[in-house]
């Protein structure tokens, strides 16, 4: 039988093998087309797909962010102990990023556990996502 593995290399050496990558992260939602948006503005990445029950962005060679629209949908809590996933999104500068995705519709919920190191904001549909300070 053919194997299906995809060969991992790590400074052109093959370390390991792996059975699959992760290609999009798929986020339920209301409104797909009003996250996409959302997203591409803070990420910068094109919309590639977009229709009433879905949208995607793609950001060049990472794994592609999507979203799908689920009837009755309901935005998980923050914090709250039934979230289950959530985005870190690196950026220069925390408190100026913060203060730009605001401005493009974001909320900045009060329980902040990260102090300097990380800004936690919800996207216009309440999932919630960090700001991460780096490069």
């Amino acid at each position: 039988a053919a194997s299906h593995v995809i060969p991992y290399r790590a400074q052109g050496v093959a370390v390991m093998s792996v059975l699959a990558q992760i290609s999009t992260v798929v986020i339920d939602c209301g409104d797909p087309v009003r996250l996409a948006e959302f997203y591409s503005k803070v990420t910068g990445w094109e919309i590639t797909d977009s229709g009433e029950d879905f949208a995607s962005l793609a950001g060049g060679e990472q794994p592609g962010l999507a979203f799908v629209r689920i009837e009755g949908y309901r935005a998980p809590g923050w914090p709250d102990d039934a979230k289950h996933a959530h985005l870190d999104l690196t950026v220069s500068d925390l408190e100026e990023a913060a203060g730009r995705i605001l401005a493009l519709g974001a909320s900045r919920p009060a329980f902040q556990p990260g102090k300097d190191q990380w800004v936690v904001l919800t996207d216009p549909e309440g999932h919630p996502f960090c700001l991460i300070a780096g490069a």
